[in-house]
């Protein structure tokens, strides 16, 4: 009997485990399948009230006890006004008014541009539910890259101003390129005294490998119909009429990019901006490439008063071998950066 006893409750606890491991699996696999079907999330960050947050943080270590209590009644005499305005302005209406708002949208643009995948999301989210009365602040930050996928995020750009609802694009480091195609867009540009601005140009950049081929006997071969499907190439030998025509392509281009920013900013003198050169900030100011000089953080600190800040923000699902490659190219950037500080000696001394 003690046997039986015994074997028993081994048995029930095998079966237990069993079906607690069981339990996990079928977890795991839903947690994996929704994840999968995820394709990402919008996140909407207050930073108003982050501002606001840090602003009582400071003061409370500065203030006395006195001070602090003298204010925190000032405060919550403000904030009973602003309810009793509120209420008054609601009672008998049905209509949801808001505060004026100000989207603030964050742009790093790479060179193929992905990202304006998210940014098409987040202004998709904002025009659901952004009035005239609101703002979009973009912070844009891009030395430009292929031209097609520039001109689809200023196109995602100009989606805000066919809504006739105010855009302002700042600018803290560099918006050159394809990035001031983007900035151009805005109904003002705002940018910090030592950011890299314009670049209005277009270059193209193919290594040839056909003298490398023949060197070591091997031979090269390419076959198109149409006379101009391919002017350039890599390994084949290129001629003068396919020089010619890349060039052409090239100047076409450019003169679609000069008219584009003709279009958005006409104050501009157009043959003296679209030459290639970048300028800074302050001298971008004086050639009207931008209208103030300013960075991000102080237009939002002149508007808190004024508009209700949030930040709308896009976030691609990454699986985990995603996440695993990017931390690791990050610490193998973040290591070479302290090597190249350590080794070469400051540009300001």
């Amino acid at each position: 009997m003690e046997f039986l006893f015994e074997y028993g409750l081994f048995l029930a606890k095998a079966i237990t485990f069993v079906i607690t491991v069981v339990a996990i699996l079928i977890a795991i696999i839903a947690l994996t399948s929704k994840q999968k079907n995820k394709k990402g999330e919008l996140e909407v960050t207050d930073l108003s009230e982050q501002i606001k947050e840090t602003k009582k943080s400071i003061e409370e270590q500065l203030l006395s006890s006195a001070q602090l209590k003298s204010k925190a009644k000032e405060d919550k005499k403000i904030l009973k006004e602003e309810q009793k305005k509120e209420k008054k302005s609601a009672k008998g209406s049905t209509d949801l008014k808001l505060s004026p708002q100000l989207y603030v949208i964050d742009f790093n643009g790479s060179i193929d541009a992905k990202e304006v995948t998210s940014l098409r999301e987040e202004i998709t989210a904002i025009l659901s539910v952004a009035t005239e009365q609101d703002e979009v602040f973009v912070r844009l930050e891009s030395g430009g890259g292929m031209v097609h996928a520039y001109g689809l995020a200023a196109s995602q750009l100009q989606r805000i101003k066919d809504k006739n609802i105010p855009l302002t694009i700042s600018v803290d480091k560099v918006a050159a390129s394809g990035g001031y195609m983007m900035a151009c867009v805005a109904d003002k540009i705002i940018a910090a005294p030592f950011s890299i601005i314009g670049s209005v140009g277009v270059i193209a950049q193919i290594p040839n490998f056909n003298k490398l081929l023949k060197k070591h006997d091997v031979e090269f071969e390419q076959l198109t119909a149409g006379q101009y499907k391919r002017t350039l190439t890599m390994f084949g030998e290129n001629d003068d009429l396919g020089r010619e025509k890349f060039k052409q392509e090239l100047e076409e281009t450019h003169q679609l990019f000069k008219h584009f920013v003709s279009e958005h900013r006409p104050q501009l003198d157009i043959d003296k901006i679209a030459t290639g050169e970048h300028w800074y900030g302050t001298q971008a100011l004086d050639l009207l490439l931008v209208d103030n000089i300013q960075t991000s953080d102080d237009y939002l600190l002149d508007n808190l008063d004024q508009k209700h800040i949030v930040q709308v923000q896009y976030q691609k699902s990454k699986k985990f071998a995603e996440k695993f490659g990017k931390s690791v190219a990050s610490s193998v950037e973040s290591s070479l950066l302290t090597l190249m500080q350590t080794n070469i000696s400051r540009l300001f001394k």
